[in-house]
């Protein structure tokens, strides 16, 4: 039986999959991945099937300890981010919602929530010159977020309903995105 001779597509592939093994290719290759799935905007949750949070008590804390109480968010819009900096999909996402958070910060509250410690995110947050404020967790969220893998992200109007959960990287500075957004603030100015 006679070998056939490789084609250049098979030894990329090889090449590719070797690359998985090796540990400091690894991540990188990664990130580069989610960042292409990171390009797809989330869906927003049909008005029919939409939940409402089951309780706004959840304590969190900042890298001061000073506490923040999550039911100062009542009524508001709310994005509420889990991550982590280890997470290849999480770094996928973070710059459209870097975007996402410099446009609207002072329109919707946004909670970015690690379990990591702060001398780890805030040289990430640096790095990277992101400068949202990030949350530890002081009580258990999954009583209110069921989180079961990073990120998790949700969007909450204003009546604590989520209209948007979404599980792994997006863009969350795509038309669709603010669209929702912007209908969300032009409800509520008319309240």
């Amino acid at each position: 039986m006679a070998l056939k001779k490789p084609k250049y597509k098979d030894l990329i592939f090889l090449v590719i999959v070797a690359l998985f093994f090796i540990p400091q290719t690894r991540k990188p290759i990664q990130i580069f991945v989610n960042k292409g799935l990171a390009l797809i905007s989330p869906s927003t949750i049909n008005s029919e099937k939409q939940k409402a949070i089951p309780s706004y008590n959840l304590i969190l804390k900042d890298e001061n300890g000073t506490i923040f109480n999550f039911e100062t968010t009542k009524g508001k819009i709310v994005l509420v981010n889990f991550w982590a900096t280890w997470c290849p999909p999480c770094i996928a996402e973070m710059t459209s919602m870097q975007k996402l958070y410099k446009d609207y910060k002072d329109k919707v509250t946004f909670v970015f929530v690690s379990d990591e410690s702060f001398n780890v995110v805030n040289p990430f947050l640096e790095k990277n010159n992101y400068t949202f404020k990030v949350y530890q967790p002081v009580t258990n969220y999954n009583n209110i977020f069921k989180v079961s893998s990073i990120p998790k992200t949700f969007l909450i109007n204003q009546k604590g309903n989520v209209i948007i959960e979404k599980t792994g990287a997006a863009n969350w500075n795509s038309n669709s995105v603010r669209n929702t957004i912007n209908s969300l603030l032009a409800t509520k100015n008319k309240i």
